[in-house]
């Protein structure tokens, strides 16, 4: 659903990466960075805090306008407005508790495992 969202950038969706997870793959989430043009977004306590991105993109932003950002953002936003508009705040709210709560669970269970 939400991949259409984004579909202004020229790289694969967004991953999300804590900085645990960061230290322990390395080289796996370099690779995804580099070869599989893929941004990472790395948080710390559940707070994002970093992006990693291949360096094409990043030379990219970096000869961007700021014009030319707010004219992007805005327009992401106002799809992203489109496509949460049949849902409440509280639907959505609610939903992005459960989809935390979820991640939260498989990751205490995944660090049992190993």
């Amino acid at each position: 659903m939400y991949g259409s969202m984004y579909s202004d950038y020229n790289f694969r969706m967004n991953k999300i990466v804590g900085v645990t997870e960061l230290q322990r793959n390395f080289k796996q989430v370099f690779d995804e960075v580099t070869k599989g043009k893929s941004a990472h977004i790395l948080t710390r306590k559940s707070r994002p805090e970093a992006v990693l991105l291949p360096y094409e993109e990043y030379l990219r932003l970096t000869q961007l306008s700021d014009s030319e950002v707010t004219t992007r953002f805005n327009r992401i936003l106002a799809r992203m407005r489109a496509v949460n508009a049949p849902y409440s705040d509280q639907e959505i709210e609610s939903d992005l508790a459960q989809a935390t709560k979820a991640m939260r669970k498989a990751k205490r269970s995944h660090a049992r495992r190993h």
